[in-house]
């Protein structure tokens, strides 16, 4: 049994990997501001953890967090192109500087092992796909600047102090519990509460950007494999399903899903975003042993049926 440190993990992703490490015998810490994280995301592992509420712009409630933990994963950020966009200043401190907090911290205390978070929107507008770790980064908005500095910072560390970390490039992420009402919900909460509240879904675009979505049970349990493989510190590794779908035909397979005819309404694409998104997994498979094994329609299913089940608790 390890002690883990999981930031925001109150989150939906966080939620998934905080399950996963109890359900493997862990001792688990989480740190979250609850900005974005639901303490109810937590509930079925109540007991079994220690959360603390606070921010990781503080160094010295970082430092406090990090007493006696063995392992981190980093997932705490605000997430949001489009804010980040607004803001700028505010996002950077939260994505860069309270990961340098975490990373100063963890050094301090001989953390043997720090999992960033990182983005697939780092490689912005690419002329050939799938993307690979080896292409140079395109940031194409502050959010994705601040995710590959954080990403530069964790190789630092690593290289500097020997401060082992791993940072993962996750390609758009979903599945149950993702907050369909939150300015950094993904595009297939935003569709699935539009067709069960029988409102038109909206398309940013022409709906032919595409991109490479990831089941949230993949992305824990690829975060959990990053922390313990010898051969991925000082790594950064994609975690994608290689099999990226179009906008439009995502929207028509949870129409069927669903059981609806509804037709989508169309508005200006969102700045800062890119048109194709896919991820090459040949580094996670070699490095982490990591497959995707739920497939694009069995995560759509799994996804509809939560939202079926639970959406009005999260409006």
């Amino acid at each position: 049994m390890a002690a883990y440190l999981v930031t925001g993990g109150a989150g939906f992703l966080g939620s998934w990997v905080v399950e996963a490490l109890v359900e493997a015998g862990h001792r688990v810490r989480v740190l979250d501001d609850l900005s974005t994280g639901k303490r109810q995301n937590l509930e079925q592992v109540e007991g079994g953890i220690e959360l603390i509420v606070g921010d990781i712009r503080g160094l010295a409630l970082v430092s406090e967090a990090i007493t006696g933990i063995e392992y981190i994963i980093h997932l705490a950020a605000i997430p949001s192109v489009t804010q980040s966009i607004h803001d700028p200043l505010s996002t950077n401190e939260v994505n860069v500087q309270g990961t340098l907090n975490l990373l100063q911290a963890a050094r301090e205390a001989r953390v043997k092992r720090l999992v960033f978070a990182s983005s697939s929107s780092i490689y912005g507008n690419q002329p050939q796909l799938p993307q690979h770790e080896d292409m140079s980064p395109r940031p194409l908005s502050p959010y994705s600047l601040q995710k590959l500095t954080a990403e530069t910072y964790c190789s630092l560390f690593y290289r500097l102090y020997g401060l082992e970390t791993v940072s993962l490039r996750f390609f758009n992420i979903y599945g149950p519990r993702q907050d369909p009402g939150s300015v950094y919900s993904g595009v297939i909460s935003r569709f699935t509460t539009a067709l069960l509240e029988n409102d038109p879904p909206v398309i940013y675009g022409d709906g032919h950007q595409s991109r490479d979505f990831t089941f949230v049970a993949d992305a824990a349990r690829a975060s959990l494999l990053a922390a313990l493989k010898p051969e991925a510190a000082g790594q950064n590794i994609n975690v994608a399903s290689d099999s990226p779908c179009a906008v439009i035909e995502l929207l028509t397979t949870l129409k069927e899903l669903a059981g609806s005819d509804l037709s989508p309404a169309y508005e200006a694409p969102r700045p800062g975003e890119i048109r194709h998104s896919q991820g090459d997994g040949e580094r996670a498979r070699k490095l982490l042993g990591y497959e995707p094994e739920i497939s694009l329609p069995d995560g759509l299913r799994h996804t509809l049926n939560w939202f079926k089940a639970n959406y009005r608790k999260v409006k």
